[in-house]
């Protein structure tokens, strides 16, 4: 199973990050979590996280996928994408 993981550099307004929540959570076939990160033990400095988990394969096909790559980039939030292979 893939985990995709996204951090941001900036808190997003939640307001506006429900949205987004509520449009990843739409993509078929994954979960999706987000919150605050609070710490690091390396001192890097990522002020929020979320992760999708799921039938990658199927769902990175789709434009529900696609659209929340878009609708991230909209926020205006410098942010990093991560993929893990996990069991």
């Amino acid at each position: 199973m893939i985990k995709v993981f996204v951090l941001y550099e900036q808190e997003p307004d939640a307001e506006r990050y429900e949205q987004h929540a509520e449009l990843c959570r739409r993509v078929e076939g994954g979960t999706f979590r987000h919150g605050k990160v609070f710490g690091s033990p390396t001192g890097q400095r990522y002020a929020y996280y979320a992760e999708w988990m799921g039938a990658f394969n199927a769902a990175a096909r789709t434009g529900e996928f696609a659209a929340t790559g878009k609708d991230a980039a909209d926020m205006g939030i410098p942010f990093h994408v991560h993929f893990a292979d996990v069991e």
